[in-house]
C-alpha cells in the first residue's frame, strides 16, 4: 500500500441510489467497480450513502452493515488493487449505526470514516437516527496519503484542518447535498460548496475530490456537480448538474510538491500556537 506514485486516475461515480435497496445498490456497485478496474482507474468514489439512499429515517437499522461484513467483502474482493470509497450505514459491535464511508483497496476495506457531524435542522434529521463519529484520521491510500470528510464535516474547519495536519495529499468529501436555491446562475448549495472545496484545497495544498449523488428522494432532488480541484484551488474536473455521470480525471502528485514548495503555507504552519490557544479557550470555558 505504500509504493510511492504519481499519476493517479481518479473516477466520480456521481449515482442515484435506490432508497432502502441495498441489493440493488451493491449490483450497481459491483457493475461499476468492473467496469473502472477494467478501463484501468486507480480510485474510484461513489458519494455519501451510496448503498443504501439518504433519507432511511425507520430504515436506518435495517440497511446497516458492519464494516468487516460480507457485503464489503465482496466489493473490496471486485475491486482487487483498485482504491474505492462507498457510502453505507454502518453497524458497530455495540449495535450503534453511523453514517459511514469505506476506503477498500487490496481487496480488504482499509479504513472507515464515521461523519462526525449530524445535521439536525432545516430539511435534515440525522442526529435523530445516527450515532456521530469520534476521530479524524488519514490513511495510507497507496502512494499518498488521503483523508474522508462526509458531507457535513466538511461545513466545519476544524476536519480538513486535522487531516492536513496529517500529511493527507487528497481530501476526499462525498455528499448528499439537496438543490436549494439560486444565486448568479449557479444553485445555493452548488457556489457554496465549490467556492468552499477550491479553498480548502488552496488552504491545505491538497488535491480535493468531492463525489455528490444526484436523482429524487421524498420531493428532494440532489444537485450532483461532483469534481476534483488542484492544490492551486484551479478546477480540474466537473460532472454535471442533475443527472447520472462517470467523470475521469488525471493528477499527478508532483504538482503537490510544486505547490508546496512555490508557497509553503502548509509547511509555515504553527501548530503550537494553535494548540495553546485551544487550549487557553477551552480554560476559560471552564
Amino acid at each position: 500500500m505504500s509504493e510511492r506514485r504519481t499519476k493517479v486516475r481518479i473516477r466520480l461515480a456521481q449515482i442515484a441510489p435506490r432508497l432502502g435497496d441495498l441489493a440493488r445498490n451493491l449490483d450497481l456497485h459491483s457493475q461499476l467497480i468492473a467496469a473502472a478496474r477494467a478501463d484501468g482507474v486507480d480510485l474510484l468514489v461513489f458519494p455519501e450513502l451510496s448503498l443504501t439512499g439518504y433519507y432511511l429515517r425507520d430504515l436506518v437499522a435495517d440497511m446497516a452493515l458492519p464494516a468487516d461484513g460480507r457485503e464489503l467483502a465482496v466489493l473490496a474482493e471486485a475491486a482487487g488493487p483498485m482504491r474505492v470509497v462507498a457510502g453505507f450505514v454502518e453497524r458497530d459491535s455495540q449495535a450503534r449505526l453511523y453514517c459511514a464511508a469505506a476506503f477498500m483497496a487490496d481487496a480488504a476495506v482499509r479504513h472507515v470514516h464515521r461523519k462526525l457531524y449530524l445535521p439536525t435542522y432545516g430539511m435534515f434529521d440525522e442526529g435523530r437516527y445516527l450515532t456521530p463519529g469520534d476521530a479524524v484520521r488519514a490513511f495510507d491510500a497507496g502512494g499518498w496519503r488521503a483523508g474522508l470528510m462526509i458531507c457535513e464535516d466538511a461545513w466545519h474547519l476544524s476536519v480538513p484542518l486535522l487531516l492536513s495536519r496529517q500529511g493527507v495529499d487528497m481530501l476526499i468529501a462525498v455528499s448528499c447535498s439537496p438543490a436549494r436555491g439560486i444565486t448568479v446562475g449557479r444553485m445555493a448549495g452548488q457556489a457554496a460548496w465549490e467556492d468552499m472545496l477550491a479553498t480548502y484545497a488552496r488552504l491545505t495544498q491538497s488535491f480535493v475530490v468531492f463525489c455528490n449523488r444526484v436523482g429524487w428522494e421524498d420531493g428532494v432532488a440532489f444537485w450532483g456537480g461532483s469534481g476534483v480541484w488542484g492544490p492551486g484551488g484551479e478546477v480540474l474536473a466537473r460532472a454535471p448538474i442533475l443527472e447520472e455521470a462517470l467523470v475521469d480525471c488525471h493528477i499527478d502528485l508532483r504538482d503537490l510538491d510544486s505547490a508546496r514548495i512555490a508557497s509553503p503555507l502548509v509547511a509555515d504552519e504553527r501548530d503550537e500556537v494553535t494548540w495553546r490557544e485551544l487550549e487557553r479557550i477551552f480554560r476559560g470555558r471552564a
